[in-house]
């Protein structure tokens, strides 16, 4: 279902295709539902989200978190190296939303994990150290993966909030993207993921080359299509945190102003 995933052809079908609900994501914080869209011969799951169904939070406006994930996926788009699913904005059958193509997780390929404390695997990252529910000591790790340290720009980029390992997904073409970038884009710091295993090191090539293509882009047309989805000072904010791992050549650390772990990490 995700053989359109990475294609032009991925956003003419989620938006002219006609949308079908099968069923409703019951543990997701906001109405999410599950679907098929199908245009001609093609067809693909989905997700859709409708904005009505967007529960209110404290700290962005209500009734936008569907165009910060609109957002999200332009800026990716940008990167030259995508990672975020082709993700439009239109109506269904609870209204205006969100819609999304639906990524077939590869279970087998986790890029993110909670291991026995000390115990981190050959290639992986460990980022910090905690109890589980069973109040046994672990671990949290993330893969040394060049394809991580691309999504781990891309949410310095778009100021990602919630960047939980459960949004983490590889398909089963061994492809790496990132989903659930609602809370994203805000113009004060509030980044909080659990890739930090770069923190501090310095940006290798493909990882400044997404940031070049990203502000091009920018210079272009790509923040007057933002300007439609986000305020003007989200906008700005952006174009600052570009600039700014541009000049630092480094992947930033986390800050003592804001927790810099989502909660739960999954």
């Amino acid at each position: 279902m995700s053989s359109y995933a990475t294609s032009a052809e991925g956003q003419r079908l989620l938006t002219e295709g006609s949308l079908e609900l099968e069923g409703r994501l019951l543990t997701a914080s906001n109405a999410t539902f599950v679907g098929a869209v199908t245009l001609g011969d093609a067809s693909s799951a989905c997700v859709y989200k409708p904005i009505r169904g967007e529960r209110p939070l404290w700290d962005f406006p209500d009734g936008t978190l569907a165009y910060r994930e609109r957002a999200a996926y332009l800026v990716s788009a940008a990167t030259g190296t995508p990672l975020v699913p082709p993700t439009v904005l239109r109506d269904g059958p609870f209204g205006p939303g969100m819609c999304q193509l639906w990524i077939d997780d590869d279970t087998e390929q986790e890029m993110v994990d909670v291991v026995a404390e000390g115990g981190v695997p050959d290639g992986w990252l460990h980022i910090l150290d905690a109890e589980d529910q069973h109040r046994h000591a672990v671990s949290l790790v993330h893969r040394d993966d060049p394809g991580l340290q691309q999504m781990a720009v891309l949410d310095v980029m778009i100021n990602n909030a919630d960047r939980k390992g459960g949004h983490v997904l590889v398909d089963k073409q061994g492809r790496l993207f990132g989903v659930d970038h609602g809370v994203s884009f805000h113009s004060n710091d509030k980044l909080r993921t659990v890739l930090w295993g770069w923190a501090g090191t310095r940006l290798p090539d493909p990882c400044v080359a997404a940031l070049r293509g990203v502000q091009k882009a920018l210079d272009d047309d790509l923040a007057a299509e933002l300007a439609g989805l986000l305020s003007v000072q989200e906008v700005r904010a952006l174009v600052g945190r570009v600039e700014r791992l541009l000049r630092t050549m480094r992947f930033p650390s986390p800050s003592a102003q804001w927790p810099a772990i989502p909660w739960p990490a999954f």
